[in-house]
């Protein structure tokens, strides 16, 4: 056990189920300094239930906080990609944050991110190849018999997590098996369906890249009445239809599906004026012009019955997402692949329904809120056990890491850290990333598959919404493989040592997004042991991103206004 816990307040560690500590290390006084810092900022967590934040603006990621000029005064701009100008119904226009740093609150200008700026690697050193190689193959969700251990944990309920003091947990009970069916379909040990469908996507430019320390993987589910036929009944069938309408009208686009008889289901799926044998979802929707679109099955009747609302860009209410990130593994091929271990299970659920206007207003009143109260920060609603509101109509919780690698719910604080994204840049469709990115028309399976079955290897690049090339536009603007311009690997690809583009390198990634986004072993085993270094101290509220080098490209603090450098918007 690492001794730093020795250090911390009692209460945390009885939250994480501790015991056994051995006296600090006095000798490594650098190290001592580290744990005292951390030891003074977990005591604000007295009970690590609670609201108390060490940093009350963890919603910022770390990412806000990077240099946008190098020392030559080259620009390099990775802000693109999540401040634009969004599309209805995202009504966020944060391309100002492109020019300058936008921290209006004094205390948002100052980056607590500390695990940015440590240099890790007296800890990885002491962590072999054979370790960490042995600790990312062991599932920490599922035992040997296949049932998920955190939902066995959750049902004979630790008191350190029961919130309300309920004797109960009041939140997702973890129900994901991670056992699919050849149209990715989860089930569970009985072979009956868990209504969870996993699908493939283009993962997002910059931190979500493989290169940079995670895989993830991302699962569906829609409420039931999507999942039954009009008599009531479970129906594969219409459940298919149902996600394959869900993903048009969130990527205003038609969408393959296999040959159905639409007399079958009452609509008309591909939008010809007659019901008939349909191969793909057609998007056509413009009330205002009486163009609409309909679900099936027990979901058609409730929307013909105004029970249940539909609008492009917008998710069913009671729609859920389930996203796991993990470490970096290999396979007997050397190939970069998901491990078994888990580092996080995030996950969220459409609780309420907001049209176009209530989130317009939305846009709008943080814009009001930003100018009358600038020192302001936000609160959420919630809390650790039930999950925290975003604001716009869904609800997120998580869990995390312990220090011995079981997982644990994630405090009020580390929630907070996933809402900033989710709810508040123009980056999202209805809150989400990965379903508008998710493969489809002519890809495998039209995307409806996970990363076990099929890795990155032989996948085009992805386009953006006017033909220019997603991840080579992020290269020739960032000029790097992730914000805080670190992933040396990334920049040898793809730059000369004068610093050109290497276009060879380029036409590779346009037929093979693996070139870029997988790194090599050595790459992978390093991270993943920086990784295990803040699971074992428990760092979160730090940073939980994994740096082989203490980072130089990011500002320790910037004040509110000053420009990034960057003469241009990108859109």
């Amino acid at each position: 056990m690492n001794r730093f816990l020795c250090l911390l307040p009692l209460t945390f560690i009885v939250l994480l189920g501790l015991t056994g500590c051995e006296p600090a290390d006095q000798k490594n006084s650098e190290q001592t300094q580290i744990t005292q810092m951390l030891e003074a900022a977990l005591g604000k967590q007295t009970f690590a239930r609670a609201k108390t934040m060490y940093n009350e603006a963890a919603y910022i990621p770390p990412q806000c906080y990077t240099k946008t000029q190098d020392e030559s005064g080259q620009g390099h701009n990775p802000c693109f990609v999540c401040h634009a100008n969004g599309k209805r119904p995202n009504f966020f226009n944060d391309t100002d944050l492109q020019l300058e740093y936008g921290f209006t609150a004094e205390y948002t200008q100052t980056n607590r991110w500390k695990n940015l700026f440590r240099d890790f690697s007296p800890q990885i050193s002491k962590i072999s190849d054979q370790q960490i190689r042995d600790y990312v193959k062991v599932s920490n969700y599922l035992d040997k018999n296949g049932e998920i251990i955190l939902a066995r944990q959750l049902q004979q309920l630790p008191e350190q997590w029961d919130v309300n003091k309920d004797g109960k947990w009041n939140g997702f009970m973890p129900d994901v098996y991670f056992n699919f069916d050849e149209l990715g379909f989860d089930r569970n040990l009985q072979g009956e369906f868990t209504g969870w469908r996993v699908f493939a996507y283009a993962p997002f430019a910059g931190a979500f890249f493989p290169t940079n320390g995670s895989t993830d993987d991302v699962l569906i589910r829609l409420p039931e009445a999507f999942r039954k036929n009009e008599q009531g009944e479970f129906d594969q069938n219409v459940y298919r239809l149902n996600l394959a309408i869900v993903e048009s009208m969130i990527k205003e686009q038609a969408i393959d599906i296999s040959a159905v008889d639409e007399q079958q289901y009452q609509v008309d799926l591909n939008k010809d004026g007659q019901l008939n044998i349909a191969t793909q979802i057609v998007y056509d929707w413009a009330p205002k012009e009486n163009k609409l679109m309909s679900y099936v099955g027990q979901a058609r009747l409730l929307f013909q019955q105004d029970k249940i609302n539909m609008a492009a860009g917008l998710y069913p209410k009671g729609t859920e997402f389930l996203h796991t990130v993990r470490y970096l593994d290999s396979n007997e091929r050397g190939e970069t692949q998901m491990s078994a271990r888990i580092k996080e299970v995030r996950y969220s659920k459409k609780i309420s329904w907001n049209n176009y206007a209530q989130l317009s207003n939305y846009a709008l009143s943080e814009i009001k809120e930003k100018h009358d109260f600038p020192e302001r920060l936000r609160t959420f609603k919630g809390d650790s056990e039930r999950g925290l509101y975003s604001g716009m109509g869904w609800k997120l919780q998580g869990f995390i890491e312990d220090a011995q690698g079981q997982l644990r719910p994630q405090t009020y604080e580390e929630t907070a850290f996933c809402i900033g994204c989710h709810s508040g840049t123009s980056a999202t469709t209805d809150g989400s990333f990965a379903l508008p990115r998710k493969f489809a028309n002519n890809h495998f399976k039209n995307g409806w598959y996970h990363w076990s079955e099929k890795g990155f290897k032989g996948t085009p690049e992805p386009k953006m919404a006017d033909g220019r090339y997603e991840y080579t536009t992020y290269l020739q603007h960032n000029r790097w493989g992730d914000e805080f311009r670190s992933n040396q690997q990334v920049y040898d690809k793809f730059y000369t040592q004068d610093g050109v583009l290497n276009q060879q390198a380029i036409t590779e990634l346009n037929r093979d997004i693996s070139i870029l986004l997988e790194p090599d072993l050595q790459r992978a085993m390093a991270l993943n042991k920086a990784y295990k270094v803040i699971v074992e101290e428990q760092s979160y509220i730090w940073g939980r991103q994994a740096m082989l080098e203490p980072a130089v490209n990011v500002h320790e603090f910037v004040k509110t206004g000053t420009p990034t450098g960057l003469n241009a918007v990108l859109r």
